[in-house]
């Protein structure tokens, strides 16, 4: 396995490996920057692959804003790359990393060389009032209620396929468990608030969008929605996978991504 380093500066922790080109990784609201291991070491002998620890997350500050928006962490996204020393580079964002990243391309699309999105969270921000409430009360009660370490052997299960192998569920459930309560509050204000077809309408540059077959958590039909939303773009099932698709088949989800890049050339 490539050797992967450990960084912090100006507020933000992150992982990183190899050199040349940078790929940007974006984990999702209840993950971390060391999900994407068999990412770092697929990529690392051709890019340098970069995966940051949202704020709340991991060694991460947290947010100003108690109820922060996507744009706000796009804007935190901007300083994190000036800490890491990243100017244009390829963005690959999961689930809520997708709505994080789609504000980026919305904001600053002349530094994004391509984007992938995998399983992207489209937000609560168009629901009704009461079920956005409802939605956002649950996911913090749970927290409540739970803790990092109960919420995990409650829900990483449902990040996965029923077929999923022991390793990917213990990545997920261990990474989940060290989630950050503060940093979790915050991401799931965004979650309540966001609109990802809002931003992903404004995104002139084409996207990959992909998904796994098995995904319950956003399934295919509302990522190919998602993918509509966009100007150009190309949509991509991964078949039998689950919601965390790069972590339970890493193999084909590299493959995808490894095709995304080509195509960006």
């Amino acid at each position: 396995m490539n050797r992967q380093n450990e960084f912090a500066a100006d507020g933000f922790a992150w992982i990183e490996g190899g050199g040349g080109e940078p790929m940007v990784l974006l984990h999702g609201i209840g993950s971390g920057a060391a999900s994407w291991e068999d990412q770092i070491a697929g990529f690392a002998d051709r890019r340098r692959v970069i995966a940051w620890d949202a704020p709340g997350y991991g060694e991460s500050a947290p947010l100003d804003p108690p109820a922060p928006a996507a744009s706000d962490y796009a804007e935190a996204l901007a300083r994190f790359l000036r800490a890491a020393g990243a100017d244009r580079f390829h963005l690959v964002g999961h689930s809520l990393g997708a709505l994080m990243a789609c504000a980026f391309a919305r904001l600053w699309p002349d530094r994004i060389l391509s984007l992938l999105i995998a399983a992207p969270a489209a937000g609560y921000g168009t629901a009704g009032a009461e079920l956005r409430e409802a939605r956002r009360t649950a996911r913090l009660d749970l927290l409540e209620k739970l803790g990092p370490e109960g919420m995990a052997r409650e829900r990483y299960g449902a990040l996965l396929s029923d077929d999923a192998s022991p390793r990917a569920r213990e990545r997920v459930r261990s990474v989940m468990a060290r989630i950050r309560p503060d940093g979790y509050r915050q991401a799931v204000e965004m979650l309540a608030a966001g609109d990802i077809h809002a931003d992903a309408r404004e995104i002139g540059l084409p996207a990959t969008v992909v998904v796994g077959g098995a995904d319950r958590v956003t399934p295919p039909d509302g990522c190919r929605d998602v993918a509509r939303s966009f100007a150009r773009s190309r949509f991509e099932i991964l078949p039998g996978l689950g919601h965390a698709c790069y972590v339970e088949g890493p193999d084909a989800f590299n493959g995808a991504l490894a095709a995304h890049l080509e195509r960006a050339g």
